[in-house]
């Protein structure tokens, strides 16, 4: 029986374009899960990760417009993390199962709500730089930065501005043995959403704290942790690639952890996209694992799929 983390990307519930209903999450979702199977047929156990950017986004819209339309209490982000893992685990955890079923495999499939610890005294509480919830007009932000202290960025692209918050290093998922067990059982196991919901520690005591963690480091981690064999990182291209998007763009096949440690060096991968996938790729592998896939959905099961790094 062989082990992998994938860790699903936020194309695999809402893609460009989409408005994010229940009924395009779920036909989404349900597409991924049919290339999910196609590695269970090929004797894989899976652990399975997800994004949940858009979704955290339209909880902390909603939980503001209950705030100023009705009175209520807006919720911190990590209680926001912890909506969207149960919510985004639902969706996965059924759409697995009616493919399973389709292909008449049986095997159990339980989502468990991950609580992931991160250091207090991690650099990034110091630099928030992870934008999180909806846009704002200059003026709105200044205003609700100075009525709940958050820290607004103007984005790059010219589309208003952000709330940001820390991005800190995950250290500890928290029952990571009871989903290496459960993994050793042949189920499947759907942890580690979004990131994980951010909780610090202090002499045994735990407290959710406001950040995001980045999910493919979080999947990562959890790899390494269960003994995982491969990781496969989903995201909405078919290849790593150097001089991306250039006249001289070069697919990537297979690179050992010294060749993307010299591209990410060089430039190669961009922050806040590529460059983050990379880097857990070359955690999990210096941490006991033997291969990293990073590709889209749509090639999971096939030969030679995608971008494969493996330790030198």
């Amino acid at each position: 029986m062989k082990t992998a983390v994938v860790a699903l990307g936020g194309n695999a519930l809402l893609r460009s374009g989409q408005k994010g209903t229940f009924e395009e999450q779920i036909a989404n979702v349900s597409e991924t899960c049919q290339a999910l199977v196609k590695l269970i047929k090929q004797g894989y156990t899976l652990c399975i990760g997800h994004g949940n950017g858009p979704q955290v986004g339209n909880v902390m819209l909603q939980h503001e417009a209950g705030k100023n339309t009705f009175g209520l209490p807006a919720m911190p982000m990590d209680f926001c993390v912890a909506e969207t893992q149960g919510s985004i685990g639902y969706l996965i955890e059924m759409c697995l199962q009616n493919e399973l079923h389709h292909a008449d495999i049986k095997k159990d499939v339980l989502t468990l709500l991950t609580q992931v610890r991160v250091d207090a005294d991690d650099p990034a509480f110091q630099k928030p730089t992870k934008p999180v919830g909806p846009y704002y007009t200059k003026e709105d932000a200044e205003r609700y930065a100075a009525q709940s202290g958050a820290i607004f960025k103007e984005d790059p692209k010219g589309n208003g501005w952000r709330k940001v918050v820390p991005s800190p290093t995950p250290k500890e998922i928290k029952h990571v043995e009871l989903v290496k067990q459960a993994t050793r059982e042949g189920r499947i196991v759907i942890t580690v959403g979004g990131g994980g919901i951010p909780v610090v520690e202090n002499d045994g005591l735990y407290k959710g704290i406001e950040a995001v963690i980045d999910k493919d480091l979080a999947s990562a981690l959890l790899a390494s942790g269960i003994q995982a064999e491969s990781l496969f990182i989903l995201t909405d291209v078919p290849n790593v690639c150097i001089r991306f998007r250039k006249p001289d763009e070069l697919r990537l096949e297979k690179i050992t952890v010294a060749e993307a440690k010299k591209y990410l060096a060089d430039g190669e991968f961009a922050e806040g996209s590529m460059a983050p996938k990379v880097r857990a790729a070359i955690f999990f592998l210096e941490h006991g694992g033997k291969e990293c896939i990073i590709t889209e959905a749509s090639r999971l099961g096939t030969d030679n799929a995608g971008t494969r790094i493996v330790a030198d």
